[in-house]
């Protein structure tokens, strides 16, 4: 692969929904230009792009892969998005690292979800997009009910730049509004035809919105628009592109990659109209840390670069995705990683198609390239030269809000499991592992259950270690609600010295966790045995008395006692403080105590009622609602951990997954009666 200047290197997110058919057209797109001499099938697990083996069984994109063509004199880097919602990290990543978005979009099925999520978010960080609507040569394909929907929803600024010849098995081919030409497309053989009569006012209509767009994208144009003045190439070429970066103008191309049908307008248009990094007004996606100045996105400015996506084969090892920001990178040389202030020596530098390593000499300014076996690398880490340590900020993934309990099923499992994971980490920074102290269970964190399940398959089958899910443990606490007073006494006589203690303590609810006190008079508990008592009351506080969880929020008050001169030592009063303690709970009214989760909850204001009813179903409370500029609602609530431990699955099924929430722990409450007694009985 040669190397090619800034100006002439473009980079595209595909994003949409899943099933769209984004790794098709990469793969359709990689065949029309000479790359691979047959197409591969995602059912059969053969594309270029979908290379991980949980890919290939599954069907689905499931990780952000890089697919450069070569396009006359142009490189473009695909960068190919999964379309499911587990793996939204995946998907921000991708859009980070490019200058536009590449919406595919189903002529079939229209307007999904996944593009209206996508879309909405493309347009919230001013990202300039194209259309491609694909499988037009399907059966029930209705291009003008897709561009028809496209409108309403999203508005007229998306402008087809090409219309259809045909329809479903009969699409042959498209017609190119702006060179007012037609073309079939036989055995991947394209034929300039003639527009059909009745389509020509049709095309002189769509033709005349694209340059009404382009006569605003400048004052000087707009004139010479009124004055009936045509535009020169060069005038509508810098006009278009104008307004595309504004985000005035959206384009759209019609097609098929299964037919080959519209590919070649597609990537016209990107390298005529969509953005390079040096463009002026192209929006980058990574934002300078704190009051370092401002990057040049040239080839002669000081090198810097991060790394947006990490890979980590347990056969070929780390494998660090990075996008070059400004300057350039050579073979051999030597970085700084800014993020955690070490050296690093490239020796390793390649561009990856799909899991294909291509060596390079070099990689200048808006490439995207990767090394190995630069073990300081981690995903959002920026890399530049010492003398010029400008850092880039990171990306804020969604937190985790399903929980699965899993253990493994071996010593030797057990013994590999924390590695695995920390890898696996590594590739996918929306998914969390913990031990949780309190019930001693590992616990996976993440956006769904299908990323869930791919990963403990990837545990299996690439760290060869064996888990299962078990069922999660509500980390349930113990109090009190009343006051007692008790006496803890422990006499053990049996031959020779013998042990001896007796205190007197007095237990209340407080707020802190635990508090000890001693009010002992006259010397009845001498003091160099009150560190014993507490400590003693301190260990008891791991297990209470009513199901064995930790107890909280409790003061003890260690106010009389007696002790025996030879047979009295620290070990007889912590035994006799944790006698005291469980006389002292189960008479101070115990009760169990539930984690309770704060939710900030996103929905379309038609499911309002639904969510809002389920909610309460889960001994939620609504704390209120506040309206969106999109018309969508935030519901704020409070519920029971016990409750929303796979809410993340139910909310999308009551929302046809357009919901979504974020929670956070914001303290422990009374647990109801009927719920203890469940808890307890289990």
């Amino acid at each position: 692969m040669k190397n090619y200047d800034t100006s002439k290197i473009r980079n595209l997110a595909l994003v949409g929904h899943s099933k769209a058919g984004k790794t098709s057209l990469t793969e359709s797109l990689l065949f029309k230009t000479g790359v691979i001499d047959k197409k591969g099938k995602v059912e059969e697990g053969s594309t270029v792009s979908d290379y991980e083996a949980q890919e290939k069984k599954r069907n689905i994109s499931l990780q952000t892969s890089i697919v450069p063509i070569e396009y006359n004199d142009f490189k473009i880097n695909f960068i190919d998005s999964p379309g499911f919602f587990d793996f939204e990290g995946e998907v921000l990543q991708a859009l980070r690292a490019a200058e536009s978005a590449l919406f595919v979009v189903d002529g079939e099925n229209g307007i999904e979800v996944g593009t209206e999520k996508y879309w909405k978010y493309t347009q919230e960080i001013n990202l300039p997009s194209i259309f491609f609507v694909n499988k037009l040569d399907k059966e029930n394909a209705n291009f003008n009910k897709v561009v028809s929907d496209l409108h309403i929803q999203f508005g007229k600024k998306i402008i087809p730049l090409t219309l259809m010849l045909g329809e479903g098995d009969n699409f042959e081919g498209i017609i190119d509004v702006i060179e007012k030409k037609a073309y079939t497309y036989e055995d991947d053989e394209k034929k300039e035809v003639e527009i059909p009569e009745i389509r020509l006012a049709e095309v002189d209509e769509v033709y005349n919105q694209v340059i009404e767009a382009v006569a605003e994208s400048d004052d000087s144009l707009m004139e010479k628009f009124f004055e009936g003045e045509e535009f020169s190439e060069e005038e509508f070429m810098k006009g278009l592109s104008k307004a595309i970066l504004q985000g005035d103008v959206v384009p759209l191309i019609a097609g098929s990659s299964e037919k080959q049908i519209g590919l070649t307008s597609l990537l016209d248009t990107i390298i005529k109209y969509m953005p390079s990094i040096d463009d002026e007004a192209a929006n980058i996606g990574y934002r300078v840390k704190e009051d370092y100045k401002a990057f040049d996105p040239k080839e002669d400015s000081p090198f810097s670069a991060v790394v947006f996506k990490t890979i980590a084969d347990p056969f070929v090892g780390k494998i660090s995705i990075f996008k070059v920001l400004s300057g350039a990178i050579k073979k051999d040389d030597k970085v700084y990683n800014v993020s955690k202030g070490v050296d690093e020596k490239v020796a390793n530098l390649f561009v990856l198609r799909g899991k294909e390593q291509i060596k390079v000499d070099k990689l200048v300014a808006g490439d995207i390239g990767a090394f190995s076996k630069v073990e300081s690398a981690s995903t959002g880490d920026t890399f530049a030269t010492k003398d010029n340590p400008i850092e880039y900020k990171r990306i804020k993934y969604p937190k985790p809000v399903l929980f699965y309990a899993i253990k493994a099923l071996s010593k030797n499992d057990e013994d590999k499991i924390s590695e695995a994971l920390q890898k696996l980490a590594e590739e996918d920074p929306t998914f969390k592992e913990e031990r949780n102290q309190e019930t001693s269970q590992s616990i996976l964190s993440g956006l769904g259950n299908v990323q869930l399940e791919v990963l403990m398959d990837k545990l299996k089958y690439n760290y060869s270690v064996n888990t299962e899910i078990v069922e999660y443990k509500i980390p349930y606490r113990e109090t009190i609600k009343s006051k007692s007073d008790v006496q803890g006494k422990h006499k053990k006589q049996s031959g020779g010295a013998g042990q001896y203690g007796d205190v007197f303590i007095r237990f209340e609810p407080v707020e802190e966790d635990f508090v000890f006190d001693e009010e002992v008079f006259g010397g009845a508990v001498p003091k160099n045995y009150f560190p014993a008592v507490e400590k003693g009351l301190v260990e008891s506080l791991a297990e209470g008395p009513l199901g064995g969880y930790k107890v909280t929020g409790i003061k003890a008050t260690l106010y009389d006692g007696s002790y025996h001169p030879v047979d009295s030592n620290e070990q007889a009063f912590k035994t006799a403080a944790k006698i005291a303690f469980k006389k002292g709970i189960e008479e101070a009214d115990p009760i169990l105590l539930e984690p309770v989760m704060k939710l900030e909850i996103n929905v379309p204001d038609a499911n309002m009622g639904d969510v809002m009813g389920d909610m309460n179903k889960r001994r939620g409370r609504i704390l209120g609602m506040e309206p969106q500029a999109d018309g969508s609602q935030v519901i704020l609530a409070e519920a029971p951990l016990a409750e929303v431990l796979t809410y993340a699955i139910d909310l999308r099924s009551q929302t046809s997954a357009r919901g979504s929430f974020s929670m956070e722990f914001v303290r422990y409450e009374e647990v109801p009666k009927e719920i203890t007694n469940k808890v307890l009985g289990k």
